[in-house]
């Protein structure tokens, strides 16, 4: 066989091995563990991620949701439980047989090296024949719309274009797998923005399963199809993000969603649509999420939702301790006479010291049993 020959047929073979990895139907996790010494990082975490679909890990700093895509990636073993893509377990392979591409928060580039040739390593170290590579790394560059900076240095571009790169490097190998760990958590707020889009856009050019982890609630309802909240290494929810965003079925997913407000009270009545609840300095009704089994609960309130009301309204008294503005409105901060913060929002200046009563729609409060916090 002549070099030529042997060419096409390595290009061949590779754009097979490719398609087989794209070609699997859903990703599992069934009880999957990890633990560190005595400290369980996950517990018995089951989820399954269809072939297409952008799903985002979401919560608060050791949750396990990196733990998680670790896992998933074979940079960590399990302890408990498989990994399957398909009928093919994946959880006792080595990482580099998995195949999946990971786009890293520090973006991990090598700076002595071009945009280019950064881009074509993980190529490289598969044997890729040149013409494939080019090819495939202008793609690549195309894609995320660095193709005038192929033979820059990482240090010659800014945050969001290196990390444009890391981007490019994890998806030029084709994987069937895109997992990204909060990979904007370096960029400032209107780079976030900007990436998050890009991000978007890149998922759906290519049409691959991305999974990316996230503790910011705006990244996950912005970008992902399906939302996996995560507490102590255990699932509490999952769901689209219009789901999540409206029917929260926990108070700690409640408050990853946007409901900063947490104030305990007591249920006085909770039959019919609406729950009534007595806080000290007023009442508040809501929506009841499950059966309360007592009288303490909490309501759980967005600052956006929660206004000032005129004086005789049912509503929550509290003294005003710091208001600023945001632009179109104001937002505000203020304690009730227990000793409660509430974050609201008003179309108007109010000063500091004063009493004022703030009350929300029932539809936008949701009313959770005490014990599930």
């Amino acid at each position: 066989m002549n070099r030529a020959t042997n060419v096409v047929a390595q290009a061949t073979r590779a754009s097979r091995s490719r398609n087989e990895a794209r070609a699997f139907d859903e990703l599992r996790l069934e009880g999957v563990s990890r633990d560190f010494g005595t400290v369980n990082a996950l517990r018995d975490l089951t989820l399954t991620i269809p072939r297409g679909q952008f799903v985002a890990l979401l919560g608060p700093s050791g949750c396990g949701k990196s733990t998680a895509l670790n896992c998933i990636a074979g940079l960590l073993p399990v302890t408990g439980g498989s990994i399957w893509l398909d009928d093919k377990r994946i959880d006792t392979m080595r990482a580099e047989d998995r195949g999946f591409g990971m786009v890293f928060q520090n973006y991990a580039l090598f700076p002595h090296m071009t945009v280019r040739k950064n881009i074509s390593f993980g190529l490289r170290m598969r044997s890729v024949p040149s013409a494939e590579i080019e090819r495939r790394v202008e793609e690549a560059l195309r894609l995320v719309r660095l193709a005038e900076h192929g033979e820059k240095l990482p240090g010659q571009l800014s945050g969001g274009q290196q990390q444009r790169v890391a981007i490019a490097r994890a998806i030029v190998i084709e994987p069937p797998l895109v997992l990204m760990d909060e990979p904007l958590s370096n960029l400032d707020a209107k780079l976030r923005l900007e990436m998050r889009q890009e991000i978007r856009r890149i998922h759906a050019g290519l049409g691959s399963t991305t999974i990316y982890v996230t503790h910011d609630q705006e990244e996950a309802l912005s970008l992902a199809d399906r939302i996996v909240v995560l507490r102590e290494g255990v699932i509490r929810q999952v769901g689209t993000p219009a789901e999540l965003y409206a029917a929260p079925v926990h108070l700690d997913v409640a408050d990853f969603m946007g409901y900063r407000n947490r104030v305990e009270g007591k249920l006085i009545r909770g039959d019919g649509e609406f729950a009534r609840v007595d806080i000290l300095g007023g009442t508040i009704q809501g929506s009841l999420r499950g059966l309360p089994k007592g009288e303490r609960v909490f309501a759980a309130i967005r600052p956006d939702d929660l206004l000032p009301v005129r004086a005789g309204q049912n509503g929550i008294a509290a003294v005003i301790e710091a208001i600023e503005y945001r632009g179109r409105e104001f937002h505000g901060l203020a304690r009730t006479p227990a000793g409660a913060e509430l974050h609201f929002a008003s179309p108007r200046a109010l000063a500091v010291g004063a009493t004022v009563s703030l009350a929300a729609d029932p539809e936008q409060v949701l009313i959770f049993d005490a014990g599930d916090a």
